[in-house]
């Protein structure tokens, strides 16, 4: 690839040998090039192509600063090491613009606690949130910026919208409360407190999340239909777990206007039943 020009040391046109025009990331990667030149691809850390980027693409890569995107790549190094996550380019952008209003936000000493809201992430999410520590820890070490505890919060939306196809920040916002609600319904029902370490507590979460990025979406629903005689023999065999569910799903309509579908309360019964039978014992 040769280079055409640079936005800052981090991020510069180039061209491939058929021609076409990628926007490349990379620390160092436009530093001292000419035009012309060939570039060290090996430097290259994401590529979008400039013809198919849109303005606010290429808006964002100049705007945020160069430490910032180095600090960014170096984060999603570590998230991507430590977990199955994996960012897109579309995600990677969002962490950078996210990244450096937070620095901006530090600097001015603005700090978004929400206390409440931290108490939910780290129930809900508690291995995101685990990350999200060190994915702050390790931002504040390179940029040398003293971003608040309260960015563990937002940087946890981030590590879930990433594992979560189709969803975006506000939309996982939107989960983070509507599961809440629910689990919140599991326990007053059952009249416990779930483990939020077993496995079935995960399942649980990961199923009610799945749900909600599909309705989010406006998605179909995958697989075949379930006979419609199964959700009966569920009913009659968990017949707690069923009125548990249905409180659930008068919970959604009020809140989001969504209905249950009879699959969906098969699978819901199913999963509630597996996290609350094991601690009942």
């Amino acid at each position: 690839m040769d280079f055409i020009k640079n936005f800052n040391n981090n991020a510069a046109l180039v061209a491939d040998q058929a021609g076409n025009e990628w926007i490349v990331l990379g620390k160092g990667v436009g530093f001292g090039q000419k035009l012309g030149q060939p570039i060290d691809e090996a430097k290259i850390e994401r590529r979008f192509k400039a013809a198919g980027s849109d303005d606010t693409t290429l808006a964002t890569i100049k705007s945020v600063s160069p430490l910032t995107l180095e600090a960014t790549s170096a984060a999603i190094k570590l998230i991507e090491a430590e977990s199955s996550i994996r960012f897109d380019n579309f995600q990677y952008l969002a962490l950078a613009d996210h990244i450096d209003f937070a620095i901006i936000r530090s600097e001015g000493g603005i700090d978004m606690e929400d206390r409440a809201l931290r108490w939910e992430v780290k129930r809900l999410f508690k291995q995101e949130y685990s990350l999200a520590k060190r994915v702050v820890k390790l931002i504040n070490g390179l940029t040398g910026a003293s971003l608040p505890a309260s960015e563990e919060v937002l940087m946890t939306y981030h590590l879930v919208n990433a594992e979560s196809d189709g969803a975006k920040v506000q939309d996982t916002m939107k989960i983070t409360k509507l599961i809440a609600g629910i689990v919140d319904i599991v326990q007053y029902q059952y009249g416990l407190t779930l483990d939020v370490e077993s496995f079935n507590y995960t399942r649980f979460i990961g199923h009610l999340r799945a749900f909600m990025v599909q309705r989010l979406s406006n998605a179909r629903p995958y697989g075949a239909e379930l006979d419609g005689e199964l959700l009966a023999l569920m009913e009659q065999k968990y017949p707690q777990a069923a009125v548990t569910v249905t409180r659930i799903d008068n919970f959604l309509q009020t809140k989001m206007g969504w209905t249950l579908n009879p699959d969906d309360r098969v699978y819901l019964i199913l999963h509630v039943w597996r996290v609350t039978h094991r601690q009942e014992q």
